[in-house]
Parts: structure tokens; sequence; C-alpha cells
């Protein structure tokens, strides 16, 4: 039995727009982000009979998940396997202001990802293992069902990874722009990717 899943990134923040490690501080859309996650939700209504929609319990996530849902007369239900990476020590910092502390492994996060355990926070393979019980879980529960998931640039990137059978080396070789929309499938163990970080549906907001 076929399982669908539509895996969303949540909108523009304020700390996206300037680049600031964001992971588990709940940082609300801005302007920007709020049009992404309407022009969202209206491509997923037009393309999808959605039977659930899990978010992310950061407000971002939500917010879009919440432009989706309305078009389905759906709750948005909060999913922890699907969060930002714990940044640790270098949630709310620049990239600038963690080299003054942690050039070596700042060094490694976008040389070699698969290595770096940031400061007090999570590595890639904590990420990869706990997205994928999520992935599991929930094709279980809805079987044969099509499933929004919104989450974040770097859950995102280390599930579609995965499902391509791909290390976490490749992590910066994978983009997910604010509010794409990416599509799998999974049947039995396997999964096929439908699409990857399409944002056709943001083209009248550039």
């Amino acid at each position: 039995m076929k399982t669908t899943f539509i895996l969303v990134r949540h909108g523009q923040t304020e700390w996206n727009r300037i680049e600031r490690f964001r992971g588990r501080a709940d940082v609300p859309l801005n302007e920007t982000g709020l049009k992404q996650a309407a022009a969202t939700g209206q491509r997923v209504a037009k393309e999808w009979q959605v039977s659930v929609i899990y978010s992310s319990p950061l407000s971002r996530a939500v917010r879009t998940a919440e432009a989706i849902a309305m078009h389905y007369d759906l709750p948005v239900l909060p999913h922890p396997g699907i969060i930002d990476i714990d940044y640790g020590d270098w949630q709310g910092l620049t990239p600038e202001e963690v080299a003054q502390r942690w050039k070596d492994e700042l060094d490694l996060w976008y040389h070699q990802p698969q290595r770096c355990r940031i400061p007090n926070g999570e590595s890639l393979d904590d990420l990869r293992q706990r997205g994928l019980n999520a992935i599991r879980n929930l094709a279980e529960q809805h079987a044969g069902k099509s499933i929004v998931l919104v989450g974040h640039t770097v859950i995102n990137r280390v599930l579609l990874l995965a499902i391509l059978g791909l290390g976490n080396e490749r992590f910066w070789y994978l983009r997910q722009d604010t509010c794409a929309i990416n599509v799998f499938e999974k049947e039995d163990s396997d999964y096929t990717l439908v699409s990857l970080n399409d944002t056709c549906h943001l083209n009248h907001l550039r």
C-alpha cells in the first residue's frame, strides 16, 4: 500500500533572512513567510487530497501548516519527530559569531557535516534516526493516505537524503528553500522521490 508524504519547509523568518542558527528558538514567520505559507496552502489544496497534517511544534512550522490545514478543515498535529535540529550553544548566533568560539566545529559543519556534533546539540545522525522513526510510524498509522509534514531545512534535508539512500555527507548538496514542497512515497520498505524543492507556487511573490 502506497503512502504519500508531502514534506514542506516552513516560510521565511527574520533569522532565515539574516542567517542565524535557529534550531529550537521559536522564531515567528515574517511578512514574507506568511505570504509564502498562504501560497503553499493554496498549492497543496489544488493537488492533493490530504488526510492528516503534522507539523514541527515550533510556531514557524505550525503557522505554515495552519495555512494548509484551513483548506481541509483539519487540525494541525504537532510532532516532535520533525522538530528542527538542536543547535545547542550555537542557537541564535550568526556563523561569524560561532566562528569566534568554535572555528573547528564550524568548519566541520560546512565541509564534513556528518562528522560535526554541535556543542550541547544534536548531530545529523541523531536527526536522521528520529526523523526516519517518525516517517515509519506515520506510514503505519496512515497507510495508503496522503500526509503533510511541515518541518525545517535541516530535518527535511536529512530525511530526503535517507529516502534516497545517500549519506549525511551530502547534506549541503540538497536545497530546501522556504516553503519548498517535496513529495515522496513509501511502499513496503521502499521510498520513491516524486519531487524535490518545488517552489513554483511562490513565483508571484518574488
